[in-house]
């Protein structure tokens, strides 16, 4: 029997169910590309000793995915438009699947960067998807439900990815984790084939000559991010007048990347990101929220398991023990914001999110050396978990309430910016934190080349922990702005 391929063909075969089955569809891919993106974190010391890296090279492993998926991330409406939604999908995941396998069998680190680069590429073209679907083909008061079903299923993925990861690095070795996304992978393209349609978003045919990719402009995005972390790096490096250097170069190619999709806009062309979406109050301070809040997420999913690791002298199985119970709870969390969001204030929701996030980084600091080991990991465990509420609360709010009330024209498109934007904060935030710990590190005479930990080393990550509270409190300002944010009066039934 020959399955339905267009969108109307699914809707016709399955009826109002068709859109939970899609929305399932692509939640597997997006837990095997958000896996990829947090579960190196737990192998980075394992691959240090191997490959002698300093904590500057090997933050790259994190940067290089954060960058290449960033970037990626703004080819989305672009791949949707001209070759639909499964075939744009399936290549994804087959990206991602060579990725992994590669990274598993790399024997050198530049091979398992370039791994990394290309399951960050996969990841960013997959990330947008979700939300363009739940926005498209759920009415309005259904959004909330809806996001808040998928984040449960996507955050399982991490929450399961570090506790099983830490045993492997532990029993196999740091490269037994690149291996974890086969599974989800292939479940993926299994299911792209059955409930994914061929169509374009809106249920339009797929046409590449009339969707022409804004090169220029990606090229623009592209030197952006990558001076801007390489800047980043060099900041505590000796070479100060290089990281000035690329850090003029990175505001540069911003400032041209966003006067030249005005010009797009102008003539008539398909800008990458379309100025129009900055006219909404509500997304130009989501959007602000989602850069500031990508600092503190990725930053802390990068600091924590170092922290766990090298200053509390914690086992990689450890950090999945501390973990685990976070990561579920955080699965529970999220659907019950979810519903919420279709009735309470998004601002509301959100700050009170940003709140618990930044209190649980100030915890951080009540971890003495005087404590008992025991305490200590059920400490720990408390405080991650307090964190973890406050993504909760966070995560099915801000893209739904961005997104509200923007022209059906405009979804793809918006997806994809505050993707971007958060992944950009993400990437900045990684190597933010590896710049802080450092500097605080040396400051107060310690070094993460030493095996042992020391009191110094501790004080260096808390002051580390400390600059994630003050990100999050910054970004609880901008949330506050997005009063007004309208509800669609008409559901979009179309995907």
């Amino acid at each position: 029997m020959t399955h339905p391929a267009t969108l109307l063909e699914m809707q016709a075969r399955y009826g109002e169910r068709y859109r939970w089955l899609l929305l399932l569809a692509v939640m597997v891919g997006t837990m095997a590309s958000i896996m990829s993106s947090t579960i190196i974190n737990v192998a980075i010391p394992d691959m240090s000793h191997q490959f002698v890296l300093g904590q500057e090279r090997a933050q790259w492993a994190t940067s290089g995915f954060m960058a290449a998926t960033t970037v990626a991330m703004l080819c989305t409406p672009w791949l949707l438009g001209a070759y639909g939604y499964r075939r744009t999908y399936v290549a994804a995941m087959l990206l991602l699947l060579a990725g992994g396998v590669g990274g598993g069998l790399a024997n050198s680190f530049d091979l398992v960067l370039l791994a990394r680069v290309v399951e960050g590429l996969a990841a960013g073209v997959v990330q947008p998807i979700p939300a363009i679907i739940i926005m498209r083909a759920f009415a309005a008061h259904e959004r909330g439900r809806a996001g808040g079903i998928f984040g449960m299923g996507v955050v399982l993925a991490p929450a399961l990815g570090p506790s099983i990861g830490g045993l492997l690095v532990d029993w196999l070795g740091w490269r037994s984790i690149f291996f974890m996304v086969v599974p989800f992978c292939l479940a993926s393209i299994w299911l792209a084939f059955r409930y994914v349609p061929t169509t374009a978003p809106g249920g339009a045919a797929p046409d590449r000559r009339a969707h022409r990719l804004d090169w220029q402009g990606l090229l623009l995005a592209t030197v952006g991010t990558l001076a801007l972390l390489k800047g980043m790096v060099e900041l505590h490096g000796a070479l100060g007048a290089q990281a000035g250097g690329l850090l003029l170069l990175a505001a540069a190619s911003f400032t041209a990347f966003v006067l030249w999709q005005s010009h797009q806009a102008r003539r008539g062309d398909m800008p990458l990101m379309h100025p129009d979406l900055f006219t909404a109050r509500a997304f130009a301070m989501g959007s602000l929220v989602a850069f500031i809040y990508g600092i503190a997420m990725f930053g802390s999913t990068y600091l924590l398991p170092l922290y766990i690791q090298m200053a509390q002298q914690f086992s990689a199985s450890h950090v999945g023990t501390i973990m685990l119970p976070a990561g579920l709870v955080l699965a529970v969390t999220i659907p019950l914001a979810g519903r919420l969001s279709d009735h309470w204030p998004i601002r509301v929701l959100i700050c009170i999110g940003l709140a618990l996030l930044a209190l649980s980084f100030a915890l951080m600091l009540t971890l003495g050396p005087d404590l008992a080991r025991a305490t200590l990991l059920a400490l720990l465990v408390a405080w991650v978990v307090v964190g973890r509420i406050g993504l909760g609360f966070i995560l099915p709010s801000l893209n739904n309430g961005a997104m509200t009330g923007l022209e059906p024209r405009l979804i793809s498109q918006a997806s994809s910016a505050i993707n971007f934007l958060r992944m950009l904060g993400g990437a900045v935030g990684v190597s933010l934190c590896g710049i802080v710990l450092e500097w605080r590190i040396a400051v107060h005479g310690d070094a993460l080349t030493r095996p042992e930990t020391s009191p110094a080393r501790v004080v260096a990550f808390d002051e580390t922990f400390v600059m994630l509270a003050a990100v999050c409190a910054l970004a609880m300002l901008a949330a506050w702005q997005m009063r007004g944010t309208p509800r669609a009066a008409v559901p979009q039934k179309e995907n």
